[in-house]
């Protein structure tokens, strides 16, 4: 098994399934120290972890809302007791309240916003200061081809995501001096909890706009994750890679 993170600290936001749950797996499998902070129960990520040999105290959890100041902070401050630092922070929480625009409530577009994005900016501010006296850091913010191309039916969704890329970018031009890179992932469609919603007929649909006539997996997306948290990424930042089997080719 090789350690490519051996001796760092991976802060994953929503690792209980999916995207999240696979990208855990592989920090830790690959040697990081993984702290998991959500709403969620993770106990199939942990039995994942423990599966692949990997010792229970390598991972924490903590219960965080990542749209709460103060439970970010609680979720830092827990991370850094246990393990003494953060180095890189993989900023994967997000929800979706899908409607047409016309008819999308308020409230819907204020919740997607506020975990997919709002979300993100509090975890990335908050662990900016240590990871630039350190003079090393990564941050992987989890977009969606969704917030590069658009998508009917999910303008908050996509509005949030488009969002992380210009957060990616910005963030990406200020800390590149310290030795802190910062890139957006941006799948397509996953084989996730959110995907197996979707009719048969509207998954053949989008099979076939996709030139690998498949949808992905999660270890598709978390593997682009791992080599973005390591050394051999250090000299890629402010990029959006899609990982969507070429359906968005720019």
């Amino acid at each position: 098994m090789e350690q490519s993170l051996a001796g760092k600290v991976a802060l994953v936001t929503g690792g209980s399934r999916g995207i999240g749950q696979a990208i855990a797996v592989k920090l830790a499998k690959s040697g990081a120290l993984v702290s998991i902070g959500g709403l969620s129960d993770i106990s199939a990520t942990r039995a994942l972890i423990e599966a692949a040999g990997v010792p229970a105290e390598n991972l924490l959890f903590t219960r965080a809302d990542v749209t709460s100041q103060e439970d970010i902070d609680g979720l830092v401050k827990s991370t850094i007791d246990r393990f003494g630092k953060i180095d890189v922070l993989v900023n994967n929480a997000g929800i979706n309240r899908d409607g047409l625009l016309l008819r999308m409530k308020t409230e819907d577009w204020d919740a997607v916003l506020n975990t997919n994005l709002r979300g993100a900016f509090l975890c990335t501010q908050k662990v900016l200061s240590g990871m630039a006296r350190n003079r090393w850091g990564r941050i992987i913010n989890i977009s969606s081809v969704v917030g590069v191309a658009g998508n009917p039916g999910q303008a908050n969704y996509a509005a949030a995501k488009a969002g992380i890329i210009g957060l990616t970018k910005t963030t990406a031009r200020e800390v590149a001096s310290r030795g802190i890179t910062v890139n957006a992932v941006a799948p397509g469609f996953i084989e996730t909890d959110m995907t197996a919603r979707l009719s048969e007929q509207v998954r053949e649909r989008l099979r076939g706009q996709i030139p690998q006539a498949r949808f992905g997996a999660p270890e598709d997306v978390a593997g682009l994750v791992e080599f973005l948290a390591s050394d051999r990424s250090a000299y890629i930042t402010g990029q959006v890679i899609n990982v969507d089997g070429g359906m968005f080719m720019t």
